[in-house]
C-alpha cells in the first residue's frame, strides 16, 4: 500500500457545494473525541491533511479530500469526506440541529458515497450514539465499516477480546469490526483493503 497523493479538495455544507467528481467517496463519521483525525492523516500517511485539535467538535463544515494511492500494483483514487464529530461538542441546539440535517442529507443523498467508517473507541467501547449512527445507516441502505480506534491503549492480550465485544454490543457480524492504531498503524492496511474494494 503506497499513498501517491492526499489533498485538500473543498469544504461545504450543501449539495451545490459538494466536489464534482465521480470518484467513490467514503465518509468518516465519529464522536467528537474520538480520533477521526487522526485516523485519516494515518490512512493517508500525512501529518497535518485534517487539522487535530484538542477541542471537541472543531469540524464543523463537510470537508472532502482526494487520495491517489497503489494497491497490489494498481493505482486507484478515492474521495474522503469528513463528517462533523457528534457527542460532545459545546455548541447551540440550533446548530446542532443544522449540523444533523447537514450531515443527514449527505449521507442519505449523495450518490457517489459507498460507505460510512464508523469509528469507535476501543479503549472505552461504543456508545448509544454509536449504535445509533450505525443503525441509521442500515436503515437507509449505506454500509457501515466500523473501526476501533486507540487499540493500542490497551494491552495486546485485550485487543481481540475488546474487538468482539464491540462486534457483540453492536449486533454486528463476527469480525465485522477492525481494530486500528493511528500511533502505530496497527490494521490501517487492512482498512484500505476494505476501502479498495467498495464499488458503487
Amino acid at each position: 500500500m503506497k499513498i501517491l497523493s492526499a489533498e485538500f479538495l473543498k469544504s461545504a455544507t450543501a449539495p451545490e457545494g459538494y466536489p464534482e467528481s465521480a470518484l467513490v467517496e467514503v465518509a468518516f463519521a465519529g464522536r467528537s473525541n474520538v480520533g477521526k483525525s487522526s485516523l485519516i492523516n494515518a490512512l493517508c500517511q500525512r501529518k497535518k491533511l485534517v487539522r487535530v485539535s484538542n477541542t471537541p467538535g472543531r469540524t464543523r463544515l463537510l470537508n472532502f479530500f482526494e487520495v491517489a494511492y497503489e494497491l497490489n500494483a494498481a493505482r486507484h483514487r478515492i474521495c474522503l469526506c469528513d463528517l462533523p464529530g457528534y457527542g460532545f461538542a459545546k455548541v447551540s441546539k440550533s446548530e446542532r440541529m443544522a449540523w444533523r440535517t447537514m450531515i443527514e442529507r449527505y449521507v442519505a443523498q449523495r450518490r457517489q458515497l459507498a460507505a460510512v467508517v464508523c469509528i469507535v473507541d476501543g479503549e472505552v467501547g461504543p456508545t448509544e450514539e454509536d449504535a445509533q449512527i450505525i443503525g441509521w445507516l442500515r436503515s437507509i441502505g449505506r454500509l457501515p465499516i466500523v473501526v476501533a480506534t486507540k487499540i493500542d491503549r490497551l494491552p495486546k492480550h485485550k485487543r481481540i477480546p475488546r474487538v468482539r465485544e464491540i462486534d457483540r454490543v453492536l449486533e454486528l457480524e463476527a469480525g465485522s469490526v477492525l481494530g486500528v492504531s493511528s500511533v502505530d498503524g496497527l490494521n490501517l492496511d487492512r482498512l484500505w483493503e476494505r476501502l479498495a474494494g467498495l464499488s458503487l
